[in-house]
């Protein structure tokens, strides 16, 4: 056994294997980024052959349970898709969290009051998926942003949309080319679907041409991209960036396009979407979120795409949950109704980006450097995630360590989420990471 892994192995063939490492994740006795003992160690321990273990571990990476690095080995996921009783990052009393990704609770509207405005009607079975007037409002947003918008649906939110998309198009084994760094919750969907990912490189404006064309020319069936607000980096495309991004899948025109806007109005940046910008796959989707504007609890997104695509989905759709809540979808109606909503949305996009460029400027002041061009994070490089983030904590602060973002090729790095952080609070936390980050004095006695 290697010194990290504690829990004791019992399996007497592959598929107790597999179902013991699935089990102990549920219970918990492993936990997400634990390291797995090598594959000739594990099988010295249990008395089974290294062919076997190998098979085992290639089942578990293929349900997306295990993650397997050149040099760091095997080890859990960091969301594997087991239920358990892992929880998010401890918050000790008194220190202040900016480790979740949330928007500004005083920033999103007062939903009791807009529902005692709505008409709330009962709906049966066999009725439309999705409200008139809600698609209705929805294209308004989306020809104003140069999105076409003739086929729609209505999805529990925007990695429900994904997911959906995914399955009504690959199969497991195929590979998706990703933003690398990119958001957590994405690469664990994808692996837990049996899909490979891609790494793709980005700068500030997003995925890099090179890198894109890259990826597409080592069999990537589909890319996910992130138009603005990029999870973790806040990376934002700019008209140039996604006009040479349009260029490239122009030369695979069979490649599954899908673009996820999951912020919305609240990004900071106005959005330049690669269908506006020339690109015309056979087959595309583009997911408009509300969650980050109106309230993560309200698990609502809309899905334009072509007709195939937006004919499968609505189909897997009717196979399963059938559709998304009317009462939600009279809910969102009403607040894309409000005038005083528009107003409340406007103020959240110019609070966000004036605290993220007023962390940004507090870095820069103290010699780090650290990436936000939209959206409600800042991406700090540190030469060491653990030390940081530990390091932190134990000064009141609680960063997402960047690991779980990051794949093969990326350095490494730590997430702030900004939305809520105060002036004089970006002023402190800016200092003390200096601190942390600050080469340690050397000294010797004899």
């Amino acid at each position: 056994m290697t010194e990290l892994t504690q829990y004791r192995f019992t399996a007497r063939g592959a598929a107790e294997l597999v179902q013991e490492v699935e089990a102990a994740v549920a219970s918990g006795a492993l936990a997400p980024g634990q390291p797995l003992p090598s594959v000739r160690r594990l099988a010295a321990d249990v008395g089974l052959s290294p062919v076997t273990v190998a098979g085992a571990f290639a089942e578990l990476r293929r349900r997306g349970v295990v993650q397997s690095e050149p040099r760091r080995g095997t080890r859990i996921g960091q969301g594997p898709p087991i239920g358990s009783p892992r929880a998010s990052l401890p918050v000790p009393p008194g220190a202040r969290d900016l480790s979740r990704g949330n928007p500004d609770p005083a920033l999103l509207p007062d939903l009791a009051h807009v529902l005692t405005q709505i008409d709330l009607p009962v709906r049966l079975y066999g009725e439309p998926q999705a409200l008139p007037e809600l698609l209705e409002l929805a294209r308004l947003q989306l020809d104003a942003d140069g999105i076409p918008s003739e086929q729609l649906c209505v999805m529990g939110g925007a990695m429900d949309a994904i997911e959906r998309v995914l399955g009504a198009h690959l199969r497991p084994g195929d590979r998706v080319a990703v933003e690398n760094p990119g958001y957590a919750a994405l690469f664990d969907l994808l692996r837990a679907q049996g899909l490979v990912l891609e790494p793709v490189a980005l700068d500030e404006l997003g995925m890099l041409t090179g890198a894109l064309r890259h990826a597409l020319s080592h069999g990537a069936a589909a890319v996910v991209i992130t138009p603005r607000g990029q999870n973790p980096t806040g990376a934002a495309l700019d008209a140039t960036r996604a006009g040479e991004l349009a260029a490239v899948l122009h030369e695979y025109p069979r490649t599954l396009l899908i673009e996820d806007d999951h912020l919305g109005p609240v990004a900071g940046k106005e959005l330049h979407s690669l269908m506006s910008a020339g690109a015309r796959p056979e087959r595309w989707a583009a997911t408009r979120s509300v969650a980050k504007a109106l309230g993560p609890d309200l698990r609502l997104a809309v899905l334009a795409g072509d007709s195939h695509t937006i004919a499968r989905v609505q189909g897997r759709q009717q196979c399963g949950p059938g559709w998304v809540s009317h009462l939600l979808q009279s809910l969102v109606v009403g607040l894309w109704k409000d005038p005083s909503v528009h107003e409340l949305i406007e103020q959240a996009s110019a609070t966000y980006t004036q605290r993220r460029e007023q962390l940004l400027a507090e870095l820069v002041r103290v010699g780090i450097d650290a990436h936000g061009a939209s959206g409600l994070n800042v991406w700090i490089p540190v030469p060491e995630e653990a030390h940081a983030v530990s390091a932190l904590l134990q000064r009141g602060w609680v960063l997402a360590p960047g690991a779980a973002y990051r794949l093969g090729g990326s350095q490494p790095g730590i997430r702030a989420t900004t939305a809520t952080l105060t002036p004089p609070e970006a002023a402190q936390f800016a200092a003390e990471l200096a601190d942390v980050l600050a080469p340690a004095h050397a000294s010797r006695s004899g």
